[in-house]
């Protein structure tokens, strides 16, 4: 368990935070200065972590970080904007997934076997897996995850509005999802696919 603690710390630590930082970024560009003012436009993750949120996905895989405080109505195009910065989370997710893909296959091409490289290999592989469950997860279209933000823009007014009614039952509906995942490990599937298609591009390359 402390292995596994030591080798996911710091993968947990860079998809929080980049995942964050993204939507901070991205509302920004759309014309919403609430993350800079609010500290939360930085690749510290101290500004970005929840105590809390932080140990539930350590200890249960399922957790949370700070969100970006947002404020649609200073987009330059409100719907696009919240689709857009709503997405930059899980594509920064996706974007470092792929990165340490490419420093994975580089690691096996280039260095030789030891108690060293074997450990940073292994953290570097989990980076890559974290990211990309922490993409798919928030993707699901359930309040207040980034899918339903997006659903919600997508759908006519009167469905966007009950949408946005759901997220008060958000917490049951959370733990309802789990334990259906738990029966049916679709995440899992989505995640597997996800690793696969990525190394599928790395191959391209080594």
């Amino acid at each position: 368990m402390i292995l596994d603690l030591l080798l996911s710390l710091p993968a947990l630590v860079i998809a929080l935070t980049v995942h964050e930082y993204a939507h901070g970024l991205v509302a920004y560009k759309m014309g919403d200065p609430t993350a800079k003012y609010s500290g939360r436009l930085s690749l510290n993750p101290m500004d970005h972590l929840d105590p809390v949120g932080t140990l539930c996905l350590l200890l249960f895989h399922f957790g949370w970080a700070k969100p970006v405080p947002i404020n649609p109505m200073n987009f330059k195009h409100q719907r696009k904007g919240v689709i857009l910065v709503s997405l930059a989370g899980p594509f920064a997710n996706f974007i470092t997934a792929l990165i340490f893909a490419f420093i994975l296959g580089a690691m096996g091409r280039f260095l030789t076997a030891n108690t060293l490289t074997v450990f940073l290999y292994q953290v570097v592989q989990y980076v890559m897996v974290l990211n990309v469950g922490l993409m798919v997860f928030n993707l699901i279209p359930i309040p207040p995850l980034d899918g339903s933000k997006v659903l919600a823009e997508i759908l006519p007014y009167r469905y966007r509005y009950r949408m946005y009614e759901l997220e008060r039952y958000s917490t049951l509906i959370f733990i309802a999802f789990i334990l259906l995942n738990n029966r049916i490990p679709f995440l899992g599937y989505l995640s597997r696919a996800v690793l696969i298609f990525i190394q599928f591009l790395v191959g391209l390359v080594f």
